[in-house]
């Protein structure tokens, strides 16, 4: 009785679902649509085989279900579908040429991730996260996720997984304001084509990453559309995109779990096909560098409801902490270090974000305090003035260790200092080499000086003598004169060495040994001479005396 009762309930459904006409409606139901979105045209109804129109025009599309990837303002137009010969009511598409009012995008890794996997995608806003809500589109289901506010940086943090969906959409909204859309997809394979999360734009580097569950590729080999076109380490990167960029991609890897094992197999695998649309995207606003720290905005292709400057300012060291600045003219004077961007605000968007501008504060250099340089310097030049003048001192020291050494072997013969007897000889010398004449001079006034003193002295000695035993005794005076003379001379050397000597010697008088060693005294030295000078003297005066006795013989 209540299978029956259950076959009639489920009867009158299928009548009514039959008898209801084809409806063509949106998810994720955005209140506006945003160049860049990914969007499920969904045919509701029941009947027959499943027909597609766009702008009137038949589409080869047979299933319910119609996703649109990366809208863009060619996406445009009416929607409709028809089933069991019934047509919907238009749905009227339009794209909106602009970026919604808060980002959302991915902490890490692109688009695709391994079946059970999941990550954080971060949503940056320009007020309070706290009124964000965010949801997932998991095919035809939605569902609301918890958020992790942090108002310091007005961001909120979502964890995206896909459960057992092959592809899933997140976005945010707040009111009739809303985020961009983030679409991941599933794959159960090891190796993995892994495109950015978000739509790849006009003039853009695009990173298409293979990486291997649970490794890291040591060679990949990429497609597109089952052509090669690169073998690389593991990513391929495609700089200044274009239109000619669109298309399926995937890759080969070569891998080994070497972490696991040194000597683990090498392996190989293919990735699933991903497909790559590159889109033209908003107009995108520039920032120049008028004069340093003047920054400047414009936009060439903006439209004319886009009449507020934005500015935003992001930390060097965060690059998810974006502020809005207050100013909203087209220049502004930069301050602070940080990322510098700006943007257009044109009603229902904003345009595209310019280029990043970076600015690094130049650092003043600091005052320097000169006493600290000046006492080092000051110090440093006595320390060389010292060293110099010890070194002096010593080389001095070691100058005169040399002399003294060089004088004790050469000169001390019979002990004393001999180099100062010889310049008190040679100043006798000179001073006698005075009276005599040239001949003498050339053939050597020393053996001059000799001769004549020798002469000098022995007939003064002689005179004496010969006075006391008569002028004529012959050869007997003769000898008596020498013998006077040369006790005389010994006399006198015996009267100047004895005058040179220290009373307190130890070597008697009249040595020559005690004169030397008395004369490093220069007291003493002087003396010497002086007494020196005394034969001279008596060498002058017996010339005259002979001088005299040869007039009286004449």
């Amino acid at each position: 009785m209540r299978s029956l009762l259950t076959l009639s309930v489920l009867l009158a459904l299928i009548r009514e679902d039959k008898a209801q006409p084809p409806a063509v409606s949106l998810l994720p139901m955005f209140p506006a649509v945003f160049v860049g979105d990914d969007v499920t045209l969904i045919c509701k109804g029941g009947g027959g085989p499943i027909k597609w129109f766009i702008n009137g025009n038949p589409q080869s599309h047979q299933d319910s279900v119609m996703l649109v990837t990366s809208v863009t303002s060619k996406n445009n137009g009416k929607y409709e579908c028809e089933r069991g010969g019934s047509k919907s009511e238009p749905y009227i598409l339009t794209v909106e040429q602009l970026e919604p009012h808060a980002q959302l995008s991915a902490s890490i890794g692109g688009a695709v991730m391994h079946r059970g996997g999941g990550r954080n995608l971060v949503l940056q806003v320009e007020d309070d996260p706290d009124g964000w809500k965010c949801f997932a589109l998991r095919g035809e289901s939605g569902f609301k996720l918890g958020t992790t506010v942090n108002n310091k940086k007005k961001t909120a943090v979502i964890f995206a997984e896909l459960k057992e969906a092959k592809r899933a959409t997140f976005w945010c909204r707040n009111g009739a304001r809303r985020s961009n859309a983030v679409t991941l997809k599933m794959t159960a394979l090891r190796v993995m084509l892994d495109p950015p999360a978000g739509p790849a734009l006009v003039g853009e580097s695009v990173a298409l990453s293979c990486g291997v569950w649970g490794g890291k590729a040591e060679k990949a080999e990429f497609f597109k559309n089952n052509k090669s076109i690169a073998t690389v380490e593991d990513t391929y990167i495609i700089t200044n995109a274009t239109h000619d960029h669109t298309g399926e991609y995937r890759c080969h890897a070569t891998y080994r779990y070497s972490h696991i094992s040194p000597g683990a197999a090498q392996q190989e695998g293919d990735s699933d096909a991903q497909e790559l649309k590159v889109i033209g995207g908003p107009p995108a606003t520039t920032v120049d560098s008028t004069s340093s720290p003047s920054l400047r905005c414009s936009c060439r292709d903006c439209p004319n409801d886009c009449k507020t400057y934005c500015w935003y300012r992001t930390l060097l060291n965060d690059l998810f902490e974006r502020r809005r600045l207050p100013e909203n003219t087209d220049s502004i004077t930069v301050e602070e270090e940080g990322l510098y961007s700006c943007r257009m605000e044109c009603g229902k968007g904003f345009s595209r974000f310019s280029n990043i501008y970076s600015y690094k504060e130049k650092t003043q250099p600091e005052p320097v305090n000169l006493v600290p340089i000046m006492v080092a310097a000051i110090l440093m030049v006595l320390g060389v003035l010292i060293v110099l003048l010890i070194a002096l001192k010593r080389r001095r020291r070691g100058e005169s260790s040399v002399q003294a050494t060089a004088e004790d072997k050469d000169k001390k013969k019979d002990g004393g200092d001999y180099e100062q007897i010889q310049l008190t000889d040679q100043a006798v010398y000179h001073t006698l080499g005075e009276n005599t004449d040239d001949k003498d001079k050339a053939e050597g006034g020393y053996e001059a000086l000799k001769k004549r003193q020798d002469e000098a002295v022995y007939h003064t000695l002689g005179a004496a003598e010969g006075q006391g035993q008569g002028e004529g005794q012959g050869q007997g005076e003769g000898q008596g004169e020498g013998q006077g003379g040369y006790e005389a001379l010994k006399s006198v050397k015996a009267e100047v060495y004895q005058t040179l000597s220290s009373a307190d010697s130890k070597t008697p008088a009249g040595e020559s040994e005690g004169g030397y060693e008395q004369l490093p005294q220069k007291d003493k030295d002087y003396e010497a001479v002086a007494v020196e000078e005394n034969p001279y003297e008596e060498l002058k005066a017996g010339q005259q005396d002979k001088k005299q006795m040869s007039k009286e013989k004449e």
